[in-house]
Formats: C-alpha cells, structure tokens, sequence
C-alpha cells in the first residue's frame, strides 16, 4: 500500500529532507538506522552496534554522528557510552 509523501515547500524543509536522504543514502548508517530502530525500545548503545557492522568503534560512531547531524539519531551519553534513538523525524521515513 503506497502513501503520499508530503512535501513542504519551504527551503529549510526541503534542505533538511535532503540532508536526512543522503544520511540515508550510505549503506552503513541506513543499516545502523534499522539496527536501532529494532533494538529494544528503539534505542542501542554504541557499544552493542559496533560489532554488527565489523567496522571500528570510531567509524561507526562517525556514522552516528552524521545520523544525529541530519536529525535522524538522537544522541545520550551515559557514563562512558553513548546511546542513540529515533527521533520524530525518522520514525516518519521508516513508516
């Protein structure tokens, strides 16, 4: 069942959306989006996410990053970890 994208036509609308989808774009941070999005609660640790990927710590967490940068990701930081979860706006482009 397709549903219509609503898109403003406002600039800094626009601008964001566009910044999200190239976030999106990249096989990696899609896949830590889905990962998260699954997680208990929709949120994960930087910790249980970075071995899924088999990349190093610092790359997915500059991935993490890029997610939290475009509004997709929020970002927790508890002690020594940081823990991420959905935001508004990505829960809208998973639906």
């Amino acid at each position: 069942m397709a549903q219509n994208l609503k898109l403003s036509k406002s600039p800094k609308s626009l601008a964001t959306l566009a910044e999200q989808f190239k976030a999106l774009g990249d096989e990696t941070r899609l896949g830590l989006m889905m990962a998260v999005a699954a997680s208990d609660g929709a949120e994960a640790c930087v910790c249980d996410l970075t071995p899924k990927t088999g990349l190093a710590q610092s790359t997915v967490s500059h991935h993490l990053k890029l997610l939290v940068d475009s509004g997709l990701l929020e970002r927790t930081q508890r002690g020594k970890w940081a823990y991420y979860s959905l935001t508004t706006a990505a829960r809208k482009l998973l639906k």
